[in-house]
């Protein structure tokens, strides 16, 4: 029994702290935002073969659905948010705002799919299904746990 226990607690604890580390990083306004000011945070962190992500937003439009998604780095420039790389599709997720222009977004995307991410991007979205509707809102400069 003792030799059990001894084997299982350190893989127990190993699981949880993989469940507790992350990474946080802060959102930025982006040029399709206008005359609005979105500020937040987006947190990743590494479960098993997972990223879970958790996307707070403030200071966008009341009642407004909105998509988010994680970037690869892009050509057009070195700066993250400005360098129009391609979208993770698999790392998608959608919200509306309340009636204060709170977002709160979560979702989990493959680990091997987000790895190599290297901005999360907020947009406006066009319908509920979470079609872009500008190029995005809000951004973050990301850099996921390898």
């Amino acid at each position: 029994m003792h030799k059990l226990l001894a084997l299982a607690l350190p893989l127990a604890l190993g699981s949880c702290t993989m469940m507790m580390g992350g990474t946080t990083a802060t959102l930025g306004k982006q040029p399709a935002a206008g005359t609005l000011t979105p500020s937040g945070t987006v947190m990743s962190k590494v479960s098993g073969e997972r990223v879970m992500t958790d996307a707070k937003v403030m200071g966008l439009l009341p009642n407004q659905v909105y998509v988010a998604h994680y970037h690869n780095q892009g050509t057009a420039s070195a700066d993250p948010c400005s360098s129009n790389g391609p979208a993770i599709m698999s790392s998608k997720v959608v919200g509306q705002t309340d009636a204060s222009g709170r977002l709160t977004l979560m979702g989990d995307a493959p680990r091997a799919d987000v790895v190599s991410a290297t901005y999360f991007n907020v947009h406006t979205a066009s319908d509920a299904a979470g079609t872009p509707a500008d190029a995005g809102v809000a951004c973050a400069a990301v850099k996921m746990m390898r």
